[in-house]
């Protein structure tokens, strides 16, 4: 596999809400380790994985602008995460132990305790066309959880460079 293009909705469900969060948008991938993340609704967001470096822009008065904030850094290693996964690389990460599960679930465990306290796991759960993910949902507590659904994944499409350099 070269490169991913899929739609993906994301729902953040927490006890405190009385329905959870939904977020929708799309998700570019390039081999080796090219990522473009962007949120499309309700707010217009864009991370950017290229060459090693993420970029954050976020929506401030109708426009996207770099977010150098202190928590780009976190979202690095979530990037960096997930190109590892649409590598194919569900154990390259010292920091999960991984095991597949019935049904073509992968079951990701933080080995570090304080690490768990952050999220107690991620599972993956495949397609059944090959190299697809169908869902991932990260569970932070007993009553939090993120799932993000993907649908109309093309996969080996060409993608021109400037998307994982530019947000327009």
């Amino acid at each position: 596999m070269t490169s991913v293009r899929a739609g993906f909705t994301q729902e953040k469900h927490m006890k405190i809400l009385a329905r959870p969060l939904v977020s929708k948008g799309i998700l570019l991938f390039q081999g080796p380790d090219s990522l473009r993340w962007e949120y499309q609704q309700p707010v217009q967001s864009v991370l950017l994985l290229h060459n090693g470096k993420t970029r954050r822009f976020v929506q401030k008065n109708g426009n996207l602008v770099e977010d150098a904030s202190a928590n780009l850094q976190s979202m690095q290693v979530v990037v960096q995460e997930i190109t590892q996964w649409l590598n194919g690389r569900f154990d390259d990460n010292p920091a999960f132990a991984a095991r597949l599960e019935p049904g073509r679930k992968i079951v990701m465990v933080p080995r570090d305790e304080s690490f768990a306290r952050l999220i107690q796991r991620i599972e993956v759960l495949l397609s059944d066309r090959p190299a697809v993910i169908k869902s991932v949902t990260i569970f932070e507590s007993e009553d939090s959880f993120t799932k993000l659904d993907f649908k109309d994944v093309i996969l080996n499409q060409k993608l021109d460079d400037a998307l994982f350099r530019k947000v327009k």
